[in-house]
């Protein structure tokens, strides 16, 4: 079954629009976790727009072994003022799985996946540092980035397809070619014995085309709709409603 791992970024957006400790992290998180959540993604970003790294450090005392933690993040960037760095971040909390995405401070939220020969001559060596200190290693790629299977001899294990533009093609009614792109990005992923995750502005209303065209997903992470579906719904009922698309 494809895991669900619900990032909680959009908590802490919340708390820091105000300042002091709520809407609480790692209650959040918690109450995930006991929905049936198999996983928490944060995206600690150096400014510190939203997840700081003393929250990654309590989520990870937090979540222990229960589920699999997953820190997504620019694995370029340096330590400044409250961010140790995104390697020295993993070598401190050793996560189930890092996922490396090509993000600057410029940007609102991730939105392109990494050009894998370009970047890799810088990847490589922190793919191999990342996954000495027990990470699975992802990299966020786009959908219809043709040499995707040059991820696994960069010596990644899986990618984490850029769904957005499937999501924005799906809101306007014509999503078969932006569908089509993402299985054909899975596929080439799979023959080159990677594993497949999918991520971005993926709701439940867009989730079940995806998981049908693509089965063997291995994870799909889930923020900012399914925090704001849990606005009315609460956390608990929207975690499980995600969990039923996905089982079926």
């Amino acid at each position: 079954m494809t895991q669900l791992s619900v990032n909680v970024n959009k908590i802490a957006v919340l708390r820091n629009s105000r300042g002091g400790l709520e809407p609480d992290v790692g209650a959040a998180a918690a109450a995930c976790i006991a929905a049936g959540a198999a996983g928490i993604t944060v995206h600690p970003r150096p400014d510190q727009r939203h997840i700081r790294a003393d929250d990654v450090f309590s989520l990870k005392a937090l979540i222990a072994d229960r589920v699999e933690f997953n820190i997504e993040g620019n694995a370029f960037a340096p330590a400044r003022a409250g961010y140790p760095g995104f390697v020295q971040l993993i070598e401190r909390v050793r996560p189930a799985q890092c996922t490396l995405v090509p993000d600057g401070d410029a940007q609102l939220t991730s939105d392109h996946g990494f050009d894998l020969r370009a970047d890799g001559a810088r990847l490589k060596p922190l793919i191999t540092e990342l996954k000495a200190l027990g990470a699975r290693v992802s990299l966020f790629v786009d959908a219809d980035y043709a040499d995707v299977g040059h991820a696994a001899e960069l010596g990644a294990d899986r990618v984490e397809i850029y769904t957005g533009p499937y999501a924005e093609a799906f809101a306007t009614g014509d999503y078969t070619q932006a569908l089509a792109r993402c299985v054909a990005c899975a596929e080439r992923a799979r023959a080159a014995g990677l594993g497949v995750n999918a991520g971005h502005d993926l709701s439940q209303a867009n989730l079940g085309a995806l998981k049908t065209a693509i089965p063997f997903l291995a994870e799909v992470s889930i923020g900012h709709a399914l925090i704001g579906e849990a606005l009315y719904a609460g956390l608990d009922a929207t975690v499980k409603a995600y969990l039923r698309i996905l089982a079926q």
